[in-house]
């Protein structure tokens, strides 16, 4: 499997850095009560592991796996960038991500770079754990780019892992294919010899 080792290693780079960006990823989801991408989250480290496993061990079927998932986590992420930019639709006011079980935000709509948390005066019949009764000023940038600047960098990191597991894949397979072709496979070798028992009497041969 020499032939495919600087691939693998950059695969295997690519599946460290998309791991460790969706651990990450994970901890701010779990500070903000999103439940939606907590369980995306969660399949992604899984299939990442996975796709990891399939490069040391030079398993083509586990990185196809991979990579098909690779491009539904593209897709998740342009969803996310469209959710927190109100495209076609959405918007980001709504309690899709916590499948409307809270009304818990993004975890940086309340603590992004400069964010201020002000407490209101709470109003007759507004529920204590109620997000409405206080303001968030001062802050430096809005919380739906931060989340979008995070879907961004996953969908980049998603495409590099998608285009090395592409040509891994490949590159194992040909060699598979190369070496079953010499009879790396073969059970019986192309110059296969048959030995016949000998019936022959060797006798002493006398001066």
């Amino acid at each position: 499997m020499g032939a495919c080792t600087s691939e693998c290693v950059l695969l295997y780079v690519s599946c460290m850095c998309v791991c460790v960006l969706a651990l990450e990823r994970q901890v701010f989801d779990f500070l903000g009560y999103q439940w939606a991408p907590i369980l995306a989250n969660f399949f992604h480290i899984i299939i990442v592991i996975l796709g990891l496993f399939g490069t040391i061990q030079y398993r083509p079927r586990y990185i196809v796996v991979y990579t098909v998932w690779a491009a539904l986590w593209v897709a998740w992420n342009v969803f996310i960038i469209c959710f927190y930019l109100d495209v076609g639709g959405l918007s980001k006011d709504t309690d899709l991500l916590t499948f409307n079980i809270s009304a818990h935000r993004s975890w940086w709509g309340e603590h992004g770079p400069g964010c201020v948390r002000r407490e209101m005066q709470q109003a007759s019949g507004v529920q204590e754990d109620s997000h409405s009764y206080f303001a968030v000023t001062g802050c430096l940038l809005e919380y739906q780019y931060i989340e979008v600047a995070h879907g961004g960098v996953q969908i980049l990191i998603a495409l590099l892992g998608f285009v090395y597991a592409c040509y891994v894949v490949s590159a194992i397979t040909e060699e598979e294919d190369s070496f079953d072709f010499i009879g790396g496979f073969d059970p019986f070798p192309l110059y296969h010899v048959n030995e016949k028992p000998s019936h022959l009497l060797l006798k002493p041969m006398y001066p």
